[in-house]
């Protein structure tokens, strides 16, 4: 790895020390050690999972503005974006340093700031971190089996087989994708619920349909990265379909699965939350036609930043919904134990 200075990206001086902070695409490099981990453990991907714990909560309605729920629930967001969002991240650059070179050669791993060691050395500390975490949380709840521990071992094994070879589930658009979704809704939404309420099959098969809408959600990402995946032989949606293809089944799904969302809330009786979601929805499907489906490679950054705050939104809504709707009492499966 050659250790001549990597040139920053475009527009580096616009903004370009925040992107590095969070993560972002267009960062510039640094020298700061404790910059280079943050970057590689990029929060800017925390949010999702972090709302996603307080989506649960809300669905198992038994969540109370007290103490030490309150610290709980804090706790399960700091496992779940911090802890475990960054062991995936980071994972992921490690695993993605040579697509990395070609897609983001500022990034820390193939710009040669950090050795590889240290990098496996971080990997190692948020996971186990993250674990002990999740243990912690089952204590604090009286489960009888160690739920938090189990999806959190789930949800790390997911992300090594994402990553690593031999399975790399990201080589494949659809698998890889929805893997990523599935992290980001499903998981947390599980975390918080489990730790408490009661999670049931149903909520989990729910959520799970919920990820698809995630799935569209994790194409936006590919764009910026269809050069580096095409020479690697990666088969992401934009590889495998093409750019506007691919744009319009991530907005496609995105879309679509919330709009099942609805349908399941008009079942359940929660009219007003239904509309709401409907309310959420329309400015997503604005905002795709403003950016996404014109030209997704340019203008990613601006349709997530412009449309997600409404996906979000609808997923606390439902969440909400569900909390008050007795849906675990329409179960035709028993609770998964806790």
């Amino acid at each position: 790895m050659s250790e001549s200075p990597t040139p920053a990206p475009p527009n580096a001086s616009e903004g370009s020390a925040t992107r590095q902070m969070l993560g972002m695409k267009g960062a510039s490099s640094t020298t700061t050690l404790w910059k280079i981990r943050l970057q590689l453990m990029k929060p800017v991907t925390w949010i999702p999972l972090i709302w996603g714990v307080l989506c649960g909560a809300a669905a198992s309605g038994h969540f109370h503005w007290r103490l030490p729920d309150v610290l709980a629930s804090l706790a399960c967001m700091v496992m779940s974006g911090p802890l475990l969002a960054g062991y995936t991240q980071t994972l992921n650059d490690y695993y993605d340093r040579e697509i990395d070179a070609i897609n983001e050669p500022y990034r820390p791993i193939p710009s040669g700031a950090i050795p590889l060691q240290q990098v496996k050395a971080q990997i190692w500390v948020l996971l186990i971190s993250g674990l002990a975490v999740a243990w912690g949380l089952d204590l604090w709840a009286g489960h009888t089996t160690p739920v938090l521990l189990l999806l959190a071992l789930g949800g790390s094994f997911v992300s090594y087989i994402y990553s690593a070879p031999p399975l790399k589930l990201k080589q494949n658009g659809w698998l890889g994708n929805y893997a990523l979704g599935a992290s980001y809704i499903a998981l947390p939404w599980w975390a918080g619920q489990a730790l408490f309420g009661q999670l049931t099959w149903t909520t989990a098969l729910l959520t799970l349909a919920y990820s698809l809408a995630g799935l569209g959600i994790a194409v936006v990402n590919d764009f910026k990265s269809v050069e580096g995946d095409r020479a690697l032989g990666l088969q992401s949606l934009p590889v495998a379909f093409g750019i506007e293809k691919a744009s319009w089944i991530s907005a496609a799904m995105i879309d679509l699965f919330q709009l099942a969302m609805v349908v399941v809330l008009v079942a359940i009786g929660q009219h007003f939350a239904a509309v709401l979601l409907v309310l959420l929805i329309v400015p997503q499907i604005t905002f795709q036609d403003i950016w996404l489906l014109r030209d997704p490679v340019a203008f990613d950054v601006k349709y997530q930043a412009s449309a997600q705050p409404f996906l979000v939104l609808g997923m606390l809504v439902t969440a909400l919904a569900i909390g008050h709707s007795g849906l675990s009492q329409l179960a035709v499966t028993p609770p998964i134990p806790l």
